[in-house]
């Protein structure tokens, strides 16, 4: 048994650093259609009001948010690389330590998922509700820039599929502490049986 949840553990290891992964590249490309679309609108970048798009200026609303996107990405993949510098994807045992990393990796993921989803939804909001995709399409055509499809919304839907990552790694991270936590306890009541029947 403990072989295969040593295997088990090592995979949900790897898919937690993947999934932190996800989020990086997510936040590298989640710019990138507005850019595309609504950046070549900004008639002044030293008054964001001066604009051929309503609702245009949503892509530098986003900057912030994006920035400290990128940035959790991060911290994420340097604390799913702890997973492997403290042995918790290979330990046979769990010690303090592995249940610490444990931790501090399921309250991050999930943090980043919770605090991600609310922002991205609320961007989302704004885009449809502020941007004037007529406007867009005619002065796309005029400036010769690339256009969004009226209302797509699909940088700002895919933060499901990221979101989800980060939120299922977090589960199979707990399930896999209770899971080595009961295999330890068996082992040990069976150690202290075989000792008293000796």
């Amino acid at each position: 048994m403990y072989r295969k949840q040593v295997k088990l553990q090592r995979i949900i290891c790897i898919f937690a650093l993947i999934a932190a992964a996800v989020l990086f590249v997510y936040s590298l490309g989640m710019l990138t259609d507005l850019y595309d679309s609504l950046y070549p609108m900004m008639r002044n970048p030293d008054n964001l009001e001066e604009t051929d798009v309503p609702g245009s200026i949503i892509y530098y609303d986003m900057q912030s948010f994006n920035h400290q996107l990128l940035i959790s990405a991060l911290v994420l993949i340097v604390l799913a690389a702890f997973l492997f510098v403290t042995n918790t994807s290979s330990r046979r045992k769990y010690y303090i330590g592995n249940y610490t990393m444990t931790a501090v990796n399921v309250i991050a993921e999930i943090g980043v998922a919770v605090w991600a989803h609310l922002q991205v939804n609320a961007f989302r909001t704004q885009f449809i509700t502020t941007v004037d995709f007529e406007a867009l399409e005619m002065w796309s055509e005029i400036w010769e820039t690339p256009a969004m499809t009226a209302g797509s919304t699909f940088w700002f839907d895919i933060h499901y599929l990221a979101c989800g990552l980060l939120i299922a790694a977090a589960v199979l991270l707990i399930v896999n502490a209770i899971w080595k936590r009961r295999l330890m306890q068996s082992e040990r009541s069976l150690l202290a049986g075989k000792a008293v029947s000796a």
